[in-house]
């Protein structure tokens, strides 16, 4: 913030700030998952901050479909805060939680559905296309590798959630599920 205003914020009124958007429902933070590793990776346990409803950062910004297509980044990051809505909202529904994870090697995936059970499924979000959907199984497959599955369940699932897509599909060579976000279901 302070790049960009020549006044700055003190730490304490930034933190009202928040708290205010947390109280008023316009962000919410979703905690870390802390798994059991093999590795020793040190494992960052700070939450992550979301719009509840991604509409709030488009109307910020004041961007339409045309801006958002220009800018892919920006679109990618507003998706996956609207797949998180979603995920959070399904998860509710079956009494779980959705945490992200993100260690010191920076290994990071967006979503972990994790429910009373123990059951719990790996998710990465993407817009969509054949080297994005590589990517996030390339993330489900590290990060499934590192859980000690003599000490916790090994994932239910691993899924990439994508933009668009006429189905859901389970991918042959590692069975991770490819999955349009309109096919998302409680």
């Amino acid at each position: 913030m302070a790049a960009n205003d020549a006044d700055s914020l003190g730490e304490e009124t930034v933190s009202q700030y928040v708290k205010a958007l947390k109280k008023i429902f316009v962000i919410e933070d979703m905690p870390a998952w802390c798994p059991n590793l093999r590795s020793k990776s040190v494992i960052r346990t700070s939450d992550t901050r979301y719009f509840t409803d991604p509409s709030i950062a488009v109307a910020a910004l004041g961007v339409g479909p045309g801006d958002l297509m220009n800018d892919l980044n920006t679109f990618g990051y507003l998706f996956e805060a609207m797949a998180i809505r979603d995920l959070r909202c399904y998860a509710e529904a079956l009494d779980g939680t959705v945490y992200h994870y993100h260690d010191a090697s920076g290994l990071e995936c967006d979503a972990i559905v994790h429910l009373r059970n123990g059951s719990y499924g790996l998710i990465e979000i993407k817009l969509g296309g054949a080297r994005l959907v590589e990517e996030g199984a390339k993330t489900l497959e590290s990060l499934s590798g590192k859980i000690d599955s003599t000490r916790m369940k090994s994932p239910s699932f691993r899924m990439v959630v994508v933009a668009n897509g006429d189905y859901a599909y389970r991918r042959k060579d590692d069975g991770i599920l490819v999955c349009p976000i309109s096919s998302l279901r409680p």
